[in-house]
């Protein structure tokens, strides 16, 4: 009879490079204890990498870097499908992804309507933080970020190169969405939202 090792071993080659996996995905192979067991194995033999606790990936592989981990941008993304739950990214981490900053955040901080904890992968950490439901409502990938990033620079500080980027920004965000997030957003962002359609 195969052991559980070899069938995560098997069930992992299957897999893309670049893929993160969690030891609950092969729960059907054993106990918790033996799949944490076989993983550390895995691991341990330079199979695969552990991420964090419970997370591993398959690297994918460069010529001239090696082993190219996941960004933590990814690991997030991945927990996310896995838990079915809702993020917002917000702060740097929302500038960043909107463009308006270059700094790549050290700490992502994500709002969630799922359970709240902080992860280390690599040098960055990824931290997921409880919120009301309100602040989840946003539908447009572009107009939810544009929300965060905005409370993030506060009413007195955006300036015109700023503002006109947003507006750029959100004249690709399905039209649909725009309208509905605008709706949720304080005041002085909705008069800047509005702008995007009116501009069109």
């Amino acid at each position: 009879m195969e052991s559980v090792e070899k069938k995560i071993e098997q069930a992992i080659r299957r897999r893309p490079k670049g893929s993160i996996f969690f030891a609950d995905d092969f729960s059907k192979y054993g106990s918790p204890e033996a799949i944490r067991k076989s993983l550390e194995r895995l691991h341990n033999k330079e199979k695969i990498t552990r991420l964090a606790h419970g997370i591993y990936t398959k690297p994918k592989e460069s010529k001239y870097l090696g082993a190219v981990m996941p960004s933590a941008e990814e690991v997030a993304e991945a927990i996310t499908k896995r838990d079915k739950i809702r993020t917002v990214p917000t702060g740097n981490y929302a500038l960043n992804a909107l463009g308006l900053s270059p700094q790549i955040p050290m700490k992502i901080v994500l709002l969630t309507d799922g359970s709240p904890r902080e992860l280390k992968i690599g040098k960055r950490t990824i931290n997921f933080k409880k919120s009301t439901p309100n602040n989840l409502l946003a539908k447009g990938k572009i107009s939810r970020l544009v929300i965060q990033a905005l409370k993030e620079i506060g009413k007195e500080k955006i300036d015109e190169r700023e503002e006109k980027k947003i507006i750029e920004l959100l004249k690709s965000e399905n039209i649909q969405d725009l309208k509905h997030d605008i709706n949720l957003a304080p005041a002085w962002i909705r008069k800047i939202m509005n702008k995007a359609i009116l501009n069109d």
